[in-house]
C-alpha cells in the first residue's frame, strides 16, 4: 500500500511538473520578444517609390504609393497595407510579418489585387547589415507552379528602408522590384 501511494504521488507530481513545463512553453511562445520589438520599428506611415523591372536589363517602371503598418494581435505581428498605382492601374496589397519563436525564423505573407495567390517567405535578420533576408515561393501564373523568390528588407536609417525582390525564372534569379520606403512624419 505504501508503494502504491508513493507511486501515485510520484505520478501526480510528474504530471503536474509536465503540465507546468508545457504551460510555461506555451506562455513563452505566446509572448512577444525582442524580435517582435525589432519588427515594431516598421509601425507608421510610409511613402513608397517603386521600381518594377519587367525584363532583365530593361529600365524600371516607376510608381508611387503609401504603406501604413500597424502592430496586431498584441504586438505579435505587423500588418502593412499598401496602396498606389502600378502600371496605370490602382494597386493595393497587404503584408503580414512576424517572428515565429518556435522555428526562430522571421516570416511574411503577401497578397495583392494583381493576382489570386499568396507569396510567402521566411528568413533571418542580419544585425550588422540591418537587413532581413527571406526565401520563399510565389505562384507563377505562366506555369501554374510555385517559383522561388528571395527578398531583402534593409534599414538604411530609422526613417528609410529598401526592399529588393528577386524571382527565379527559367533557372535564373532576376530582380523584379526595388521599393524605397520613407517614413511620413
Amino acid at each position: 500500500m505504501k508503494y502504491l501511494l508513493f507511486t501515485l504521488s510520484t505520478i501526480i507530481s510528474l504530471n503536474a511538473f509536465a503540465q507546468s513545463t508545457e504551460e510555461k512553453a506555451f506562455m513563452e511562445y505566446a509572448t512577444p520578444g525582442k524580435e517582435h520589438q525589432q519588427l515594431a520599428r516598421e509601425v507608421g506611415k510610409w511613402k513608397m517609390t517603386i521600381n518594377a523591372y519587367m525584363a532583365p536589363g530593361a529600365a524600371p517602371i516607376q510608381s508611387q504609393g503609401t504603406c501604413v503598418s500597424e502592430q496586431i494581435m498584441g504586438g505579435k505581428f505587423i500588418r502593412s497595407k499598401h496602396s498606389g498605382d502600378m502600371m496605370g492601374m490602382p494597386f493595393e496589397g497587404e503584408n503580414t510579418s512576424g517572428f515565429d519563436k518556435a522555428t526562430k525564423k522571421y516570416f511574411f505573407t503577401w497578397i495583392d489585387n494583381m493576382g489570386t495567390g499568396v507569396m510567402r517567405g521566411e528568413g533571418t535578420y542580419d544585425e550588422a547589415k540591418k537587413m532581413y533576408n527571406y526565401v520563399g515561393t510565389n505562384s507563377d501564373p505562366m506555369t501554374g507552379k510555385q517559383q522561388a523568390i528571395r527578398e531583402t528588407m534593409q534599414w538604411i536609417n530609422d526613417d528609410t528602408q529598401e526592399m529588393n525582390l528577386y524571382m527565379t525564372h527559367e533557372g535564373k534569379e532576376v530582380k523584379m522590384l526595388v521599393i524605397k520606403f520613407e517614413r511620413i512624419k
